[in-house]
């Protein structure tokens, strides 16, 4: 199944959902795979080493260093993976107040990191701009 690439039905029916819990990002130096026994959310390889995206307390138990604690909004709507302009209006619409966001895109879904004591508000901004683009 194709995900939804008209702009205005991706931001009207993005549905954003706020995960349970704090989430980090760990990077580890010349590692390709995750350690046994970890389940990232997601993983990036960069040249600096491979970069986990995982429940701050599986990092906490693993002894794996984090500066920044995220809470995790996946926008409930199946995305193309070629639509165009989602991630920029919502990224637009976020820092306009004054949210950061990392964006990880899976195949179905986007998922959105913003800072762990704004999540809630980031979710409320999102379903406003939806919402907006509803009518």
């Amino acid at each position: 199944m194709s995900g939804e690439s008209d702009l205005r039905k991706l931001l009207s029916g993005m549905r954003p959902e706020l995960n349970e819990g704090g989430y980090v990002f760990c990077t580890l130096p010349g590692s390709t795979r995750a350690p046994d026994g970890l389940t990232p959310v997601a993983t990036v390889l960069e040249p600096e080493g491979l970069t986990l995206v995982l429940r701050q307390e599986d990092a906490d138990a693993a002894g794996l260093a984090y500066d920044w604690t995220a809470g995790w909004i996946t926008l409930r709507i199946h995305s193309a993976l070629d639509a165009v302009g989602l991630t920029g209006a919502f990224a637009a619409e976020l820092a306009a107040h004054g949210l950061s966001c990392n964006v990880v895109a899976g195949h179905h879904h986007d998922h959105l990191f913003v800072a762990a004591d704004r999540a809630a508000e980031a979710v409320s901004v999102l379903e406003e701009l939806a919402t907006r683009s509803a009518e």
